[in-house]
């Protein structure tokens, strides 16, 4: 998945995001410090401060932008791979599966920002909390175009299993996790069937 882009034709506003996002994610949020940012964007604090007025006005814009990036990189590899929904969703796994192995994976940038801003209703906190529901509002649609009985259990053990997937492959590294959670919602696909 890519975390930066290298365009030389960004404007200052996306280079700042752009160099922002990259430390963020490999650095975190508390520990990247404004003159970091700066240095890798190549920009003055008072054009930092033209376009974003606090670093958290910064964070916002570098999660709208991951946000944008990750729906739209996961949604297309996961429709270009696959037509019926339940291979879909089964998609979903073989890219996390894909993204574990990637030198610079560091987790999923909205569950880090949800642990440094832990309070429900911070702003950051919010904007990580709304991708989680858009997303899973994808996995929905794709859970109600197959033939389980109940979509929106699925959909929330799908949305679990690839979270679980997640933490593990960024605390103890890619193993196997995307694919032990491919393997049960394999299982959970085949018992909702039956059962419907």
């Amino acid at each position: 998945m890519p975390i930066i882009t290298s365009d030389p034709a960004l404007t200052t506003q996306d280079r700042l995001v752009e160099s922002a996002l990259q430390l963020f994610y490999e650095r975190g949020f508390h520990a990247t410090g404004i003159d970091m940012i700066l240095t890798k964007a190549n920009v003055s604090k008072p054009t930092l401060y033209k376009y974003f007025d606090s670093k958290d006005a910064l964070i916002l814009a570098v999660l709208r932008r991951r946000d944008e990036s990750v729906r739209t990189w996961f949604i297309s590899e996961i429709e270009r791979r696959a037509i019926a929904p339940a291979k879909r969703i089964l998609a979903l796994f073989d890219l996390l599966a894909e993204w574990f192995q990637a030198p610079d994976f560091q987790g999923c940038m909205f569950i880090n920002a949800t642990a440094e801003y832990a309070q429900h209703d911070h702003p950051v906190h919010r904007a990580s909390a709304e991708h989680k529901r858009a997303f899973g509002q994808y996995i929905l649609m794709l859970a109600q175009g197959t033939s389980v009985a109940n979509p929106e259990e699925l959909t929330a053990q799908v949305l679990l299993l690839m979270e679980g997937a997640i933490a593990t492959a960024h605390v103890t590294g890619p193993g196997l996790a995307a694919q032990h959670a491919r393997k049960t919602v394999e299982v959970l696909l085949s018992q909702s069937t039956l059962s419907s």
